[in-house]
């Protein structure tokens, strides 16, 4: 039941930590909401084994930083002098003073709640204000189960400033393999790799994957047997080749059209599959299928002797994508009864799917494969454990009958629904579409942004509408993975567009904190007809410690895109240039943050003091931002004109404006930015100098008071 790891208090202020996958949400709270008043926001520092404590990073400033106590011993970010000014922080794993490896080990939290005086200004640190908590920070494990998380996020301006907003994710004429130790490109001169760019965007969910297959590579007992989608990942490509030459793997490989040749467009599946049958007795060892749409498991079986001892499972396809650019999970159990049952599901697809032949014996889909394993012992029951890491684990798998469909989804959407009148409810999900299906899972999370009796959290690549925050509103938040073209203004990069899927998740948490919470993930895209014509694998885990993993990923892919999709254009003005900007993770992986302002009437100078309307992230505190900036948020227009005009300037014209740029008057923006760097002067994002952003935290009436009172 119990989800955070560690507690502290400090008269009525509390911590608490939460343990992620390499990762701590830290949660902050007031049993007495008058401590709140006048609060400033808060310092965190760290304290790792062996090493100094050192203060934590925001990613604002206040306006004017000398009318504030500072530490001149600290740097100007260190919210020893910028504090948060947000009731929850997500931090990293972090490396040593000297460098090297992330440590996994026990770290500990000091937060101290720092107070603005009667005139504004904030006073100096009152240790005796502080509570440390102390928490365990590592790769996640629970038993038998690791997981792991791939971290995405392409769309930040962390992937910009670590390799350049150009850098190619992989060679534009790629063929089945290449050196993913060649240069990608270049950011401030210096050479980036492919594989440097896949170490960080793959996060643990690559370490996942590769411990696998690595592990399997160096020991001549072990045996592997392989679901793929996508496959084109240049070095697991190269690996499944090397066990085909030694005879030690099977492979059931997707061949719907989208992974076949058509004309001049080259399937690296189809490569792949020929480069396996050219391995000396290899080619009986490779199967193409896809029952009645897709073979869309991602799955890896170990044996040793005739034991399944471990499997891979969940939502990273085996690709360049999957794995380095999609948000996406992975789940790996050394458990022999559940990678037995995975081996099931392998010996049973490969007989259909190698016997029941789809129209005119081609490998196109069939409606007969799927329903011949929909008619298995394997699709009509399920797989539980209790002993596999998680209190309790089911596993059902697909193609499923039409009933048993309706029978498996309502059972996920009758959850959600229970989270709607339970005490602290809460439902925080990843999930790829939301559309174009008639889902009963889609219908209830589609809903829940509607809904002011819960905690709700929910992005999707396409989410069928978007519901972001609003100050005094607590109605849940829905937003979009792929916001197109953005036009942010500083202090936030230029990032790229993305090449394919952000949100290819599909997981979904309820009942955090609660008596039982739960959550739901693998490969199934908790659609209906893909649970009645893929091949797929849907797990509902019921265990505290995994749906906090799982939440945590949640919250940071919300915050992030909740303040990218602000600032989203239209996607014909984004086909134009990619001049994106956006706020974003530290080079850890940290979040963004920003607000949400609403200038609908003549905005004047103490408006914009007084509330813009505020947008959260994980890692930068809470802002004020200028009426100029809100109006880049409501001409989408003006905004698109603002990206021609960009493109078409040289780097040496700087003509200076007859009129401030961003200048608003009536709502509308009658001088947009000529460039992005006026937009930066126009912006000037800071943090508050009294405590309304704090305010909010305590209103029954909007979700930050919800979101307080559930991590809190």
């Amino acid at each position: 039941m119990g989800s955070f790891s560690g507690a502290a208090t400090k008269g009525s202020f509390s911590v608490k930590a939460y343990a992620g996958d390499n990762k701590t949400l830290l949660a902050f709270n007031f049993s007495n909401q008058s401590d709140a008043k006048n609060l400033a926001g808060f310092t965190i520092s760290c304290k790792l084994p062996g090493e100094l404590p050192f203060n934590l990073f925001n990613f604002l400033t206040f306006e004017n930083p000398s009318a504030h106590s500072q530490v001149t011993t600290e740097p100007p970010k260190s919210t020893v002098n910028a504090p948060w000014q947000k009731y929850r922080f997500v931090d990293f794993g972090h490396a040593g003073a000297q460098g090297g490896p992330l440590i996994a080990a026990e770290y500990v939290y000091t937060a101290t709640p720092r107070y603005f005086d009667a005139n504004g200004s904030m006073q100096a640190l009152d240790s005796t204000l502080s509570a440390t908590v102390k928490v365990p920070v590592a790769p996640f494990t629970k038993g038998a189960l690791s997981l792991g998380f791939s971290r995405g996020y392409m769309q930040s301006e962390a992937f910009s400033r670590k390799f350049g907003q150009k850098t190619a994710i992989q060679p534009a004429k790629r063929g089945l393999e290449f050196d993913t130790s060649s240069v990608a490109g270049t950011n401030a001169g210096a050479s980036v790799t492919y594989d440097q760019i896949y170490s960080w965007m793959g996060a643990t969910a690559r370490t996942q994957v590769f411990n696998v297959l690595h592990q399997v590579s160096d020991d001549p007992t072990l045996r592997l047997d392989v679901f793929a989608y996508d496959l084109n990942e240049p070095d697991v490509v190269d690996i499944l080749l090397k066990l085909a030459a030694q005879k030690r793997v099977r492979v059931i490989l997707d061949s719907a059209a989208l992974h076949r040749t058509e004309g001049s467009k080259i399937a690296i599946e189809d490569l792949f599959t020929t480069a396996f049958k050219a391995v000396p007795g290899a080619a009986a060892c490779i199967l193409r299928g896809c029952f009645g749409r897709y073979s869309h498991d991602k799955v890896f079986i170990v044996s040793k002797g005739s034991e399944a001892i471990q499997v891979l499972t969940g939502s990273t396809n085996f690709s360049v994508f999957g794995i380095y650019v999609n948000a996406n999970h992975v789940l790996v159990f050394e458990d022999t009864a559940v990678a037995g049952y995975y081996e099931q599901v392998f010996e049973e697809s490969w007989k259909i799917l190698s016997t029941v032949p789809p129209p005119s014996g081609t490998i196109n889909p069939s409606a007969k494969s799927a329903a011949a394993f929909a008619a298995t012992s394997l699709a009509t029951g399920s797989f539980s454990s209790t002993t596999a890491g998680p209190d309790n684990l089911t596993i059902h798998v697909s193609p499923h009958t039409t009933a048993d469909v309706t029978t498996i989804l309502s059972a996920i959407a009758d959850r959600i629904d229970q989270e709607k009148t339970a005490a602290k409810g809460n439902v925080l999900f990843a999930v790829m579409q939301m559309t174009n299906s008639a889902s009963p899972v889609y219908a209830a999370l589609s809903a829940l942004n509607k809904l002011t009796t819960l905690v709700s959290y929910g992005i999707s690549d396409s989410p069928g509408g978007l519901k972001m925050y609003v100050p005094g509103s607590a109605t849940g938040i829905l937003v979009t993975g792929k916001p197109s073209q953005t036009l942010l203004p500083p202090p936030f990069d230029q990032v790229p567009l993305l090449p394919g899927h952000e949100i290819h998740d599909k997981f979904v948490v309820c009942g955090l904190n609660g008596s039982d919470p739960v959550v739901y993930c693998g490969s199934s895209n908790l659609a209906s007809g893909g649970e009645a014509q893929n091949g797929d694998n849907l797990l509902e885990i019921h265990d505290g410690d995994v749906a906090t993993a799982f939440a945590i990923e949640a919250l940071l892919l919300v915050d992030h895109y909740n303040f990218l999709d602000h600032y989203a254009t239209k996607k014909r003005a984004a086909a134009k240039k990619t001049a994106a900007k956006t706020t974003a993770s530290a080079g850890k992986a940290t979040k963004t943050a920003a607000k949400k302002t609403a200038a609908k009437k003549a905005v004047k100078k103490s408006a914009a003091k007084k509330s813009a309307g505020k947008k959260t992230g994980a890692r930068t505190a809470s802002l004020r931002v200028r009426p100029a900036t809100a109006a880049l948020r409501i001409s989408k227009k003006a905004a698109k004109k603002a990206v021609k005009k960009t493109a078409k300037r040289t780097v040496k014209k700087s003509a200076v404006p007859a009129t401030a740029p961003g200048e608003v008057t009536n709502g509308k923006v009658v001088k947009q930015p000529q460039s992005l760097s006026d937009a930066a002067t126009a912006a000037e994002m800071y943090l508050y100098t009294n405590d309304t952003w704090s305010q909010r935290y305590f209103n029954l009436g909007d979700l930050h008071c919800l979101d307080r009172e559930l991590f809190g």
